[in-house]
């Protein structure tokens, strides 16, 4: 999904009872055995990189080996109206299957009204308006220009999403340099060309049925900042992995899962059961990495260490009733908070639940992620939460948060710790593979 990588679990949490917690052939032959691979390789790249959905249903090969495959990003939600600029006409693409090129200059609009979209001048039929630029770049929305095409969805009263879709290639270019530093090495680059592939790829298989997107365009999936979003470093190093996916499972039957990352992990990561109540799988259980993203790119910190954070008892409060408000969970009607502790932590140190009790004497248990998504609901920038991996301090009439560590959710690879190891020379592949202990790379198309 976290500052980069960032992803918040949106299970409820439990309200708890008073302190009760809840050497290769020749001639003939190679042309024999050349045939026969041929035949071989769409089967042994679907056997490997075949993915498996939350709900553990496969999809279609056909899906993930023909080419490269497609994917559809989010980037304006619920719209009114949107402005738009094209250097060419474009084609517009209606769902009676008119199509016809309308000439957009600047200051262009688009907008849906009960008659059906106001394009320009235009007046087009109701349903999914698709706009296919001449060539990438052609069309902007709101200033900024995609690669692919846009399809507009009426989702009711008059709104409108705009979903970018486009081959998952030129999407990561536009990625890469949104979620890692100028400074950092080209093999940082390439560690995170494969890992945002693989994620980016999971989502869009297994994304609910009839839903019309895959991707958010901002953390909540990865960031995204379409062509001028691009850089040097973030073409180079998505055409050097081309089709290069990270896959587990048992020898020829490795199979692609939820590559979540992170910004810093602070030492030491947490597991994606802990963080997000999902399947326990080997690549993603914590780990201790001790201080390798404790370093520095330029005038960016990677926020290995921060804090104390204080916050007064009434604020917090304040903030979790509008959390449990706004996710229907019992916080939303909990009294003053009285006090905050850790409850449990991981293997390697790092807090995963914590506790808090209010002035009734009732007690709510929190995962590290829940806990600080809640603590930064409704908060002013310079008293939220890098992270959870924090221990709190309680005081008369407030919270101390102290000792903290890392920036993100901590799951998967830290984005830190892979700059780290790339400035001291280890290629891309080790990067990757010792950040999911037990997978390995798989060419995928």
């Amino acid at each position: 999904m976290r500052k980069k990588g960032q992803r918040t679990g949106r299970r409820k949490g439990f309200r708890l009872p008073r302190f009760s917690w809840g050497a290769w052939p020749t001639g003939r032959r190679r042309r024999r055995v050349a045939r026969w691979w041929l035949l071989l390789v769409p089967v042994l790249v679907a056997a490997v990189v075949w993915p498996i959905g939350c709900n553990h249903q496969q999809p279609p090969v056909s899906n993930l080996t023909a080419g490269r495959p497609t994917v559809r990003v989010r980037i304006i939600d619920h719209a009114q109206q949107i402005k738009l600029a094209a250097t060419q006409p474009p084609t517009i693409r209606s769902t009676d299957g008119s199509t016809q090129k309308i000439d957009l200059p600047k200051g262009s609009t688009i907008s849906l009204t009960p008659a059906g979209w106001q394009v320009g001048e235009a007046l087009l039929p109701p349903g999914e308006l698709t706009v296919e630029p001449e060539s990438d770049g052609d069309v902007s929305i709101e200033g900024t220009a995609y690669r692919g095409s846009y399809h507009l969805v009426p989702v009711g009263g008059g709104a409108f999403d705009v979903v970018n879709h486009l081959d998952i290639e030129a999407y990561l270019k536009g990625v890469l340099a949104r979620e890692l530093m100028p400074e950092f090495e080209p093999e940082a680059y390439k560690a995170q060309a494969i890992v945002a592939r693989t994620y980016a790829i999971y989502v869009a298989r297994t994304a609910p049925p009839g839903r019309h997107w895959d991707l958010h365009a901002d953390t909540k999936s990865q960031m995204y900042g379409g062509i001028k979003g691009e850089s040097p470093k973030s073409r180079a190093a998505t055409e050097d992995t081309t089709g290069v996916v990270v896959a587990y499972g048992p020898p020829g039957q490795e199979k692609i899962f939820k590559a979540y990352f992170s910004s810093c992990c602070g030492g030491a990561t947490q597991s994606v059961t802990d963080a997000f109540h999902e399947p326990l799988i080997q690549p993603l259980t914590e780990r201790y990495v001790g201080p390798r993203c404790d370093t520095s790119a330029g005038i960016y910190h990677a926020r290995f260490n921060w804090g104390p954070i204080t916050i007064t008892k009434a604020e917090l409060t304040r903030r979790f009733r509008i959390y449990g408000k706004s996710r229907n969970r019992p916080e939303k009607d909990m009294g003053t908070i009285e006090r905050l502790d850790v409850f449990r932590a991981n293997s390697v140190g790092r807090p995963i639940q914590f506790v808090v009790t209010d002035g009734r004497n009732t007690s709510y248990l929190f995962s590290g992620e829940e806990l600080r998504v809640a603590v930064n609901t409704s908060a002013p920038s310079d008293s939220t939460l890098p992270s959870s991996f924090v221990t709190p301090v309680t005081d008369p009439t407030a919270i101390r948060f102290t000792n903290g560590h890392g920036f993100g959710h901590g799951v998967g690879m830290c984005q830190w710790c892979a700059q780290a190891e790339a400035h001291q020379g280890i290629p891309h592949e080790q990067i990757v593979v010792e950040a999911y202990p037990g997978a390995k790379l798989v060419k995928a198309y």
